[in-house]
């Protein structure tokens, strides 16, 4: 058993409930979250604020599966993020559990 991570924009919260389905991952959480996003020295030096941290609508998917799952969940997320035309993609991680009751 894993534990499975996803996070991503808001607008990708759709899509990714379908590649939850489409790899078979039956039951899973997902909570709205503000995405921060610290923005590069350079950038913040020719900032007029100076200071300005970038929020995004995000969101968080929180799944615990067999490996057979884990296999298909990044393969999809893979072909997702390939397809993408702009720069947010769908990021993944898995975990793994030692001990669960």
């Amino acid at each position: 058993m894993k534990l499975l991570v996803i996070t991503a924009i808001a607008e990708y919260a759709k899509d990714i409930k379908s590649i939850l389905k489409q790899a078979n991952v039956k039951s899973y959480s997902f909570q709205e979250v503000i995405g921060f996003k610290n923005p590069d020295e350079d950038v913040t030096s020719s900032n007029w604020f100076g200071t300005e941290m970038n929020e995004n609508e995000s969101v968080i998917f929180f799944a615990f599966i067999p490996k057979e799952n884990e296999i298909k969940v990044f393969e999809l997320v893979d072909m997702f993020n390939k397809n993408q035309e702009t720069l947010s993609q769908i990021h993944v991680a898995v975990l793994k559990i030692e001990k669960s009751n």
